[in-house]
């Protein structure tokens, strides 16, 4: 059941770190106006599921007005709302209170701050640490950090022994920016012993992200179909995992399925599931360029 809209506020963030998955960068584009907003709260209102609704991105606060609206909407529109951020704005407590202080004032439920060596030298640490305590401090019902590591191989834990191979431990997912920068030297396995997606419900989808140019995306750059074209309702009352052409492979048998359904050129070995749906996925743009979309999830500007 559909309980989360996550709406990608914009592409465009202060950082570029290695581990992106939706190869966010200042160069990035793509910005939600305030009538796709509405135009999404509308039709999370008619989806009669649609529980919390986040903004994240990119960096949601470089858009700051359109932020604090956005959160204020989507109260008055009775869901929870909640915040993904970097806090590069979280330079000292004071100026983080007054970052702060409207999005309290119209009703955040939940701020997620990402804290990792991605996005933070050791000089700056202190933001994401500051970000929090304020966050404590002005009495955010839930307060999390997102900490993604660089990918480290784990041999001899308990799970790397029932699973009787190594176990990638950090965080990272290896699609996007990742696939470019981080894969150097990880251990694979075969493209055949890949037959389910870890992290996505294709049937019960949970939560989708939706962008500016009207992608709904059951996973980034794997759209469902378009709100720009046709209601967000409607798509998510039409939408059928078994006939879709990649979520269908995907939820009967994994990325492996995907190879096998659409006779697929592969590799003998991956690092993960991810990394071969990725690259899989990526060679079939041009095959399917209103689902495997925008293009610069993909890394092509």
């Amino acid at each position: 059941m559909l309980t989360q809209l996550h709406l990608l506020l914009t592409y465009t963030c202060n950082y570029e770190c290695d581990h992106c998955f939706l190869y966010c960068s200042p160069r990035s584009r793509g910005t939600f106006t305030l009538k796709q907003i509405k135009q999404v709260l509308d039709e999370a209102i008619k989806i009669g599921t649609i529980e919390w609704i986040y903004f994240e991105g990119g960096e949601p606060f470089l858009f700051y007005p359109l932020l604090v609206k956005a959160v204020k909407l989507t109260r008055d529109y009775g869901f929870k709302v909640g915040i993904v951020t970097n806090s590069y704005w979280a330079t000292n407590e004071e100026d983080a209170e007054l970052w702060l202080r409207d999005i309290v004032r119209n009703g955040v439920t939940a701020m997620e701050i990402s804290n990792d060596d991605f996005h933070f030298v050791e000089d700056d640490r202190k933001l994401p640490l500051i970000a929090q305590k304020v966050a404590k401090k002005l009495k955010i019902p839930s307060i999390s950090t997102i900490t993604i590591e660089s990918p480290e191989v784990d041999l001899y834990s308990k799970e790397a022994q029932e699973k009787g191979r190594a176990i990638m431990k950090g965080g990272a997912v290896f699609r996007g920016r990742a696939v470019e920068k981080l894969i150097s030297g990880l251990p694979t396995r075969s493209w055949d012993s890949m037959q389910e997606c870890p992290y996505e419900d294709f049937e019960g989808l949970g939560r989708v992200h939706l962008d500016s140019f009207g992608n709904v995306q059951i996973c980034q750059g794997l759209s469902i179909g378009n709100f720009l074209e046709i209601s967000l309702s409607q798509i998510v009352k039409k939408y059928q995992a078994q006939n879709h052409p990649i979520c269908g492979p995907l939820q009967k048998g994994g990325p492996t399925q995907l190879v096998k359904d659409l006779n697929l050129s592969h590799d003998p070995e991956y690092i993960d599931e991810c990394h071969l749906c990725y690259v899989m996925r990526k060679s079939l743009l041009d095959t399917y360029p209103k689902i495997l979309t925008p293009k610069h999830v993909y890394g092509l500007e």
